[in-house]
């Protein structure tokens, strides 16, 4: 008798509760499979729209885990799985993740920022954090700094995205001043001349913006003269030491010397 009362639920159970599972298996089964599908097409689309590639791997796992997420919830609806307290469950992990992960969260969406804004790309200089060096790496929650004495340096995106950067190699190109200074006896014009002589063939220097050479202070013992060039921002140092150079030998071949030479 109680067999028989066991098939009867079961059975009651099948003809109230089987179309509804197999619905919700059959909308499982095809939605992965639309996802998956999906998934590849985003993939191809980001890929030729030339989105950057640290931002390609993200936006697909987030946009997959979502719709799959979505779509397990639809089915648990469909089969008739009560929500209310898997609802109240996944509320209470998302308040304490977001409680312990509150930097990580920071640090993540500055990551976005940077990629999507680009304030600074891989192979930029910049000075940020009181570290000057070239961008190697721009990942969603850090970024690699090599600075020029080739130490590595990691930093949080969210120090990059709320604090001061100066993307030193952003415009192509940066002025180098020099200051120098003669005794009156040597006449400012022959100076002059002199320097637009080694700067005119000089590898390092552009030819634009333009340059300046002018007097910036007169003094008792003599006065100085100011040079403004511009170089490539990329490779800066060692073209500022090369200038510096070839202007001192021409001064020098010329016998235009500085006081002390």
């Amino acid at each position: 008798m109680k067999i028989n009362q066991f098939y009867n639920k079961v059975y009651t159970w099948i003809l109230n509760t089987g179309p509804s599972v197999l619905l919700g298996i059959i909308i499982l089964i095809v939605g992965f499979w639309l996802i998956k599908v999906l998934s590849r097409w985003m993939s191809g689309h980001m890929n030729r729209k030339n989105i950057d590639p640290s931002l390609t791997p993200f936006f697909l796992s987030l946009t997959i885990t979502a719709l799959r997420v979505l779509l397990i919830v639809t089915v648990m609806q469909i089969v008739g799985i009560q929500m209310t307290v898997f609802a109240a469950l996944i509320g209470a992990l998302g308040v304490a993740a977001g409680l312990a992960l509150s930097g990580t969260l920071q640090n993540f969406t500055s990551g976005i920022l940077i990629l999507v804004l680009k304030p600074f790309e891989v192979g930029d200089n910049i000075l940020a954090q009181g570290q000057e060096g070239t961008v190697s790496a721009i990942k969603i929650f850090y970024t690699i700094v090599t600075t020029y004495d080739n130490r590595k340096v990691v930093i949080p995106n969210s120090k990059l995205s709320n604090e001061v950067i100066v993307n030193i190699s952003g415009s192509g190109s940066r002025r180098l001043d020099i200051e120098l200074k003669f005794s009156n006896s040597i006449e400012y014009a022959a100076v002059k001349a002199r320097i637009e002589e080694v700067l005119n063939s000089s590898q390092h220097a552009l030819k634009s913006p333009e340059r300046r050479i002018g007097i910036s202070s007169i003094e008792t013992d003599g006065y100085k003269v100011l040079v403004n060039v511009w170089l490539n921002s990329h490779g800066f140092v060692d073209s500022k030491l090369q200038i510096q150079e070839e202007i001192m030998e021409g001064l020098k071949s010329s016998g235009l010397k500085l006081p002390g030479m």
